[in-house]
């Protein structure tokens, strides 16, 4: 643990992390050749998840275990998890009746998690934005049957913009709800022109597609629409830190833009919050630099490889005033979540 915990800190507020449960349901609809999640023993304390046939990742007992996690944060000074579903599985390309069950099943998975240890965990659910009704009805469940403090979205549904104004009522009730939302990047843009392993998915390709769910939050009229929704982004934003000054200088420049932009992108910018997996404190100060010391949480990414495995010491790295630093290991955490955690 770094030395700069001491006993006046509370443990760090981890805004991002996956679960995968360690088994899913046996499909039970009536289509053929679903890709349908299942697990499948591997190596010890490991499973493999399997889709449509095929070994999608495999996973260790970390992302379905909640001791082992609890064990892992006490080593991190990381006094409390934000829990999310792997963003694969929340199958936007299922039918919308499937979507539903699957939702369903990883909703009551993470309140399950939550329940063994509360004061360790809060949770966000799946809902499926392929069907809007259906979405709706999840969401209203896991908030207010299950307590979930909000929900995962995808950055795009089936290749459309998490920003496009199709999404506007589940927002709408999403606010209504008081709930959280955490953007983060699914079968992003751009793999084409990818040269090499698989593995630079998520390496590269993930802040491009994170950059343009931004920037169509804060082009397409969201924010405006609904100012006391609260929306967190994954991966630092991503490209946000490259987006943001031209989309200011070309509103500022360009009438139509204005027209068509009520919000100013700067100003949009800064309405949103941020994970800071951006893996440098010269990218994570860039980041304080364009949405203020209110709006950045830590994110580690856990259980995953690409996991910062020492976010307390990349903030305290930063060398920023004490008040600065806390709101950045729990504060803002807890602004997003609409919650006080202990």
């Amino acid at each position: 643990m770094h030395s700069h915990s001491s006993a006046t800190h509370c443990g760090c507020i981890d805004v991002h992390t996956h679960v995968v449960p360690h088994e899913f349901p046996r499909y039970i609809g009536n289509r053929a050749g679903v890709p349908w999640p299942s697990m499948r023993d591997a190596q010890p304390c490991h499973r493999h998840v399997v889709i449509a046939g095929n070994v999608y990742r495999t996973v260790s007992h970390q992302a379905w275990d909640a001791d082992v996690r609890i064990a892992d944060m006490d080593a991190r000074d990381i006094g409390h998890q934000v829990l999310s579903p792997m963003p694969e599985l929340l199958s936007y390309w299922l039918d919308a009746s499937d979507a539903a069950v699957l939702s369903r099943y990883l909703n009551e998975t993470l309140a399950a998690m939550v329940a063994r240890a509360p004061h360790r965990f809060s949770a966000l659910g799946a809902a499926p934005l392929q069907d809007i009704d259906r979405a709706i009805a999840e969401l209203q469940y896991a908030m207010e049957t299950l307590g979930l403090a909000g929900i995962e979205v995808g950055s795009n549904v089936a290749g459309v913009p998490i920003g496009d104004p199709r999404f506007w009522p589940f927002f709408e009730a999403a606010q209504a709800c008081n709930a959280a939302i955490f953007v983060h990047p699914l079968r992003p843009a751009g793999m084409e022109r990818l040269v090499g392993p698989a593995a630079l998915e998520q390496i590269v390709a993930f802040p491009g597609e994170i950059g343009l769910a931004a920037a169509s939050l804060i082009t397409g009229g969201l924010l405006a629409r609904f100012p006391r929704l609260r929306i967190a982004l994954s991966h630092g934003g991503g490209s946000i830190q490259a987006l943001v000054p031209r989309m200011q200088f070309a509103w500022e420049k360009q009438q139509a833009l204005r027209d068509a932009i009520e919000v100013a992108p700067a100003k949009a910018a800064r309405g949103l919050y941020y994970d800071d997996l951006l893996y440098s404190p010269g990218a994570i100060r860039g980041l304080l630099d364009l949405v203020g010391d209110e709006r950045v949480m830590i994110g580690t990414d856990y259980p995953f490889a690409i996991m910062d495995a020492d976010p307390a010491a990349r903030v305290a790295s930063l060398g920023l005033p004490r008040e600065v630093e806390e709101r950045l290991r729990r504060g803002n955490a807890q602004a997003w979540l609409g919650r006080t955690l202990r």
